[in-house]
């Protein structure tokens, strides 16, 4: 489905919208608390209190004025942080309250204004079984209004989905150490390695977006179904057991996977359903990181 200029616009300042509202009312202090900066600064001296840690008592001061005083720091706060979505074709699937595309855009758009609010830097990388884009990393509310608008009208030139190409372009873009959200179903056999290079170089969060019939069949009878990515199509007999079943069996497999694959790289994983409140996942998350 293609917006019109107008319905961009008007999506992009909802977005906004709600976005600023989740991050002053839900998220204020706990992004910030979950992802640390890279060290201290100091900020200033001032009268030595009860309690200070003596080794932080600036003696060149304390001795000039015949007083004690203690060196006052501060978190070296700017972070860069980067969003890899993935665009692939199966994103577009969804069978409740939204697509996953829809769920993954709003969450980026969310994490984007939770960055910016915070001073960080972000950038946005999307992927399918190529990178179709780059964004780099920058400062600013017209720079995150920018990646909305793309992220909603984002046409890839492929389907498929290769999480590896995404990994190696972060890791040849971003030198210094980053926060990093991967936002896909993961529908892709073979990414261990590559995340666990990226694992070991930046702070990577998984978000895994999936819809309850990626997970489970209706009893529907006979159906003609398609992968949105390889054009491959199949009959299949919902109504017996045995193939609910199996479907299932797969899903399970899959998310054990993804849960095997970033724990081995010292990494989060979320899960995340298109039917459920993704605003009380990620809420959860920070404050879990923050303990």
């Amino acid at each position: 489905m293609t917006l019109t200029t107008a319905e961009i616009l008007k999506k992009v300042r909802e977005l906004e919208i709600k976005s600023k509202k989740l991050t002053r009312h839900i998220f204020t202090g706990e992004y910030h608390s979950a992802f640390k900066g890279r060290g201290m600064l100091f900020k200033e001296v001032r009268d030595y209190q009860a309690g200070d840690d003596i080794r932080f008592i600036d003696w060149n001061v304390s001795a000039r004025f015949n007083h004690p005083y203690s060196k006052v720091f501060e978190e070296e706060r700017e972070l860069t942080v980067m969003l890899m979505v993935d665009v692939s074709a199966s994103s577009l699937f969804g069978t409740t309250h939204a697509r996953k595309k829809d769920m993954v855009t709003e969450m980026a758009a969310v994490l984007a204004f939770s960055a910016i609010s915070n001073n960080d830097k972000v950038g946005l990388i999307f992927f399918s079984d190529g990178v179709e884009k780059f964004i780099p990393a920058k400062k600013g509310r017209d720079h995150v209004l920018y990646m909305v608008r793309t992220l909603l009208t984002m046409e890839p030139g492929r389907k498929g989905t290769k999480i590896g190409e995404a990994l190696r372009r972060l890791n040849n873009s971003t030198r210094q150490r980053c926060i990093a959200f991967l936002l896909s179903d993961f529908l892709d056999p073979d990414f261990n390695d590559d995340l666990k290079v990226a694992g070991k170089k930046h702070d990577l969060v998984g978000i895994k977006v999936y819809d309850k019939m990626d997970m489970q069949l209706p009893d529907a009878g006979l159906l003609e179904l398609q992968d949105a990515e390889t054009g491959e199509r199949q009959w299949i007999d919902t109504s017996d057991f045995t193939v609910r079943q199996q479907y299932q069996e797969v899903f399970f497999r899959h998310t054990n996977y993804c849960k095997y694959v970033f724990t081995h790289a010292g990494s989060d994983l979320l899960h995340i359903r298109t039917d459920e409140d993704y605003v009380k996942v990620l809420q959860k998350f920070f404050i879990g990181r923050n303990k």
